[in-house]
Parts: structure tokens; sequence; C-alpha cells
């Protein structure tokens, strides 16, 4: 269960080092770095750096994993990034998703699981399906089934458990402080940072991360230098009456609609405590300033529902409908994250623009943050391609 132990924003906040214990030799100060953003890159990025020595404030305005991170469907996938420039990013986070698992009691703790995976063609007005080529619980008018992920390359997480986790292990182990309240802004010189909260708090540092999603560009000082916009994704959690009957199976569906209109593309992800996330539905609109204020759009919400029930009787009334909800996945314009350091900001890092697949490369994501930021470079991946200086104007 994750802590609520919280510190709340402070006047002005200071890391207290400790001493060896040989008072003539104290140990040298611990680099302080503040992490501003509470979802899955901020607390990866917070767990990686307090390993490695940091002394580490993460600020968040409302709770952790609140937004995409406790909303997102957790699918993992170990080469379906392969040729693009996320390739070795998904890969190395992959097999860090595996590692941490081991670490956490991922099983237990947040419903790790590696799963099959497989794409479906739906068509709503055809006939349901008699084929044994499916697992049974999907019965409705399915056709064209094909594997394109199987337990080797194919995984899933709870995002908000895993998330909350991680926050939890941070903590307890490696003394990682959680502040509530909202950076307004940051400053930068002489080798220090300082966050400005709402309402006065400030905390001070030796480096700053920014990993603020699909509110990047509305912060001020990133909002002429990293151009991120949030995509409006929904989802449904449904419980089915008879969760046995569910296999570990996730779905990527070509789904027609009955009466015309263009084809969707939902998925759906069984979880193994009985429940099934569907999601699809994705447009473009503002972010609030807010999560808590992001509301689903009742007319998506019904869509999904249908796309349920259609696939499967399980899915359909006589299931418990447990979440409708929303959430803004942060996207960038060449679909390529923002990991680096900020140009003319020494000691200033951003790192955002993961899409839908923040879940997945979140881990590998705050590994090599973490040792950009307290090595001064990352092994675990090549960050030339993600850094913020491509979108710098010559």
């Amino acid at each position: 269960m994750f802590s609520n132990k919280l510190l709340f924003a402070p006047s002005r906040f200071n890391t207290i080092t400790s001493s060896m214990n040989n008072p003539q030799q104290p140990d040298p100060p611990k680099k302080r770095v503040v992490v501003c953003g509470g979802g899955i890159i901020g607390v990866c990025t917070a767990y990686f750096l307090s390993k490695k020595g940091a002394a580490v404030t993460l600020v968040e305005q409302s709770s952790i994993a609140c937004a995409a991170s406790g909303k997102a469907g957790g699918f993992l996938a170990f080469d379906w990034c392969d040729g693009g420039p996320v390739s070795s990013l998904a890969r190395a986070s992959f097999n860090l998703h595996r590692s941490l698992a081991q670490e956490l009691d991922g099983v237990e703790s947040y419903g790790y699981r590696p799963v099959n995976t497989l794409s479906l063609s739906v068509t709503e007005s055809g006939k349901p399906n008699r084929k044994s080529t499916v697992p049974g619980w999907i019965d409705g008018p399915v056709k064209s089934p094909r594997t394109i992920g199987t337990i080797e390359t194919t995984a899933q997480v709870h995002p908000q458990l895993f998330t909350r986790k991680l926050m939890e292990k941070a903590m307890a182990e490696y003394g990682v402080e959680v502040v509530i309240g909202k950076v307004k802004s940051v400053e930068t010189g002489g080798g220090k940072v300082t966050a400005l909260l709402e309402g006065g708090g400030v905390i001070d540092g030796d480096a700053v991360v920014l990993a603020l999603g699909p509110w990047t560009s509305k912060f001020k000082l990133l909002e002429s230098v990293v151009r991120v916009h949030g995509l409006k994704a929904h989802s449904v959690v449904l419980e089915p009456k008879d969760v046995d009957a569910i296999s570990a199976d996730a779905l990527f569906l070509s789904y027609q609609p009955a009466h015309g209109g263009p084809p969707m593309d939902p998925e759906i992800y069984p979880r193994p405590t009985g429940e099934v996330y569907i999601c699809g539905m994705s447009s473009q609109e503002e972010v609030p300033d807010d999560p808590e204020q992001i509301e689903p759009n009742p007319d998506s919400i019904r869509v999904l529902k249908r796309v349920a029930g259609t696939v499967s009787s399980h899915l359909g009334e006589e299931s418990r409908v447990k979440a409708e909800q929303a959430c803004f996945l942060p996207c960038t314009d060449d679909s390529v994250p923002v990991i680096g350091e900020i140009p003319g900001m020494a000691g200033c890092y951003v790192a955002t623009g993961h899409s839908c697949w923040g879940i997945l490369n979140g881990p590998a994501t705050g590994a090599a943050v973490a040792e950009l930021v307290m090595d001064g470079s990352s092994t675990i991946v090549d960050l030339t391609r993600f850094s913020p200086a491509r979108f710098v104007r010559k």
C-alpha cells in the first residue's frame, strides 16, 4: 500500500547531509536534485538519482501518478519500437522493468506479468466467433487473429501501482522527500538552482529535472524551448462477472463500427486482478492546468463500452464498471521524447514527450537522466537523439 506520508512545501528546504563515523572526515555533501513531476518519468528519475546517492526532493502539484501514469494501460513491448529512434530506450527499459519486478516483487505488488498479444479484426455487425483459434472469452465477431507479441516480448504492469510502489521504495530506502505543491518557476545561476513554489515555498538544489508530461509547454521556462502537446486518451475499466474466464492476452483491434464511420484501433488489456482495461478514442484538446480537472467525454466512454461488449460477452452489460477516465499523453512534433539538459541552462534538465510509451520507457529514462545528472553522461542509453537542443531555434 502506498504511503501518503508526504512533506508539504516549507518556506525553504535544505538537505541535511550525514557525517562519517570519523568527525574529522565528513562525507562530501550529497548532490541536491529537485525533480518536478510525480508521474512515471519523475518518479523513476527520483528513484535512480537517489539510488546513485543524490539527495532528492520530488515536487508534485496533486498526488503521485494522478494523471496519465495512473490511468494508462501499462503495456510493455521489447521490440515494437525497433527501426526508430526510441528502439534502444525501449529495449533497455523493457529489461529494466523485468529487473525492477524482481526487486520490488512486482508480480504481487503491481501486477507485473508477461503476456501474449494478439491482433484482431472486428466488424461490429459481423457474426459471433465460433473458432478455436482465439481464447474462449473472445466470442464476438472477430477474425484474422495474429500473434504480435509473446511472453518473451510483451508484458504489463498496473501503472499506478507500479509508480507508487517505486515512489514508496525511494522514500523508505533512499530518503527521497516529496513535496505537494506547484512549481511556479525555476531560477539558475552560480552552479545552483532554485525552485519557486506557488504560495512562497522555495527549494534549493544543485540541479533540477522537469518531468512535467503534457504540462511541459505550460511551464514558462520551457514554453519557447520544448514543444509538447497533450493527446487526450480515454479508457474504461471493467470487472467481468466471471473473472476467471479471462486469459492473459492483450488485444490490439482493428474495429469497424456497424453504422459506418472510420475504423478504430482500441486496445484491451486484461489484468491479474480480474479487471479488464479498454482504451482508445483519442482527441486533440487543450490540457487543463490541474490534472484533477480532466473529465472523460461521455460519447467516447460509450463507444469503448460498446467495443468491449462486442468483442466479448464477458465484458457486456453484466460486467461491473470500475472506472471511466481520461488522461493526456505528452507528445512532441517529431514523436521523439525530449530528454537532456536544456541548452544555456546548466543544471536544468527535461524529460518528457513519451506519448503512449511512457510506462514502458519510464525506467530507462529515469536511469539515463540519473546518470546524466550525476556523472555527466548516460551509459544505459545514448541520449543524443533525445536532446532538447533540437528544438532551439538557430
